[in-house]
């Protein structure tokens, strides 16, 4: 899932802006949200370039690049803990990134879960705390997906116009 849009015409009044995005999925849940993502930014923000990694090939250069860094895990229950990241995505940021420092970087995430535990989509309050530990600047509020994400396309698609809409110049008199 390597560069997976890019438009090649762009018209001049269009903000060229790049997406990279880093993900942890192992079921193909929170794979499944990014794409559906990918797909709904491919009409709503026509010319985004848009990158897609797994957090397990991600390296600390890879959360630098693009205009905007995204974050995405599903909330894991490990080491007899309830509301853990992904096992992948806690390697890449408290392990490989664990230094980083973001200077500003505008940034959002997106977090999984399921409704039947007490910490339910926790992997999300724990995104939100590594970017601002690392002085990365969210710009919307995090996307949490709660259950099955098949179906909640539309849920996705907002969220995705909220992003776009967030990185949008002010307007110019």
């Amino acid at each position: 899932m390597n560069n997976i849009a890019n438009a090649a015409a762009v018209p001049h009044f269009i903000q060229r802006r790049s997406l990279h995005t880093v993900f942890a999925s192992t079921s193909g849940h929170t794979e499944y949200v990014v794409e559906a993502l990918i797909d709904s930014l491919k009409s709503i923000a026509p010319g985004w370039e848009i990158e897609a990694m797994i957090a397990e090939k991600a390296q600390l250069q890879d959360l630098l690049g693009g205009d905007v860094l995204l974050l995405a895990s599903a909330t894991w229950n490990t080491g007899s803990i309830e509301g853990q990241l992904n096992p992948h995505m806690w390697v890449l940021l408290h392990d490989k990134a664990k230094t980083l420092d973001l200077a500003g970087k505008p940034c959002a995430c997106i977090g999984l879960g399921d409704h039947r535990y007490f910490y339910t989509a926790r992997a999300a309050d724990h995104l939100e705390h590594y970017v601002e530990a690392h002085h990365g600047r969210l710009i919307v509020p995090t996307l949490k997906i709660i259950d099955e994400p098949y179906g909640q396309e539309e849920a996705v698609r907002v969220w995705g116009k909220q992003l776009v809409d967030a990185l949008k110049p002010a307007d110019r008199c």
